[in-house]
């Protein structure tokens, strides 16, 4: 394996430990699949979901999709370097 190949293998394992602390600390969502069909109780938007990108919670999400990318993007590298 080449010198590149072992740094980015090694940029995606501290990635994949950083994806792993931040989705532990996201907070679970008890309405789990029965939002997606409409079952809901919190109708409309309201104060908090238009504002949670401000929160911790927006924050943690926000995160979460940018290290998904980028862990998905270096595996892809570092499949074409091998």
């Amino acid at each position: 394996m080449s010198t590149l190949g072992m740094v980015l293998t090694g940029i995606m394992a501290i990635i994949a430990i950083g994806l792993t602390v931040i989705i532990l600390l996201q907070n679970n969502r008890a309405a789990g699949l029965g939002a997606m069909g409409g079952g809901s109780s919190a109708g409309g938007d309201s104060y908090w979901s238009k504002n949670k990108g401000n929160s911790m919670e927006g924050t943690l999400s926000k995160y979460t999709k940018i290290g998904g990318a980028l862990f998905m993007i270096i595996a892809l590298i570092t499949n074409f370097v091998r």
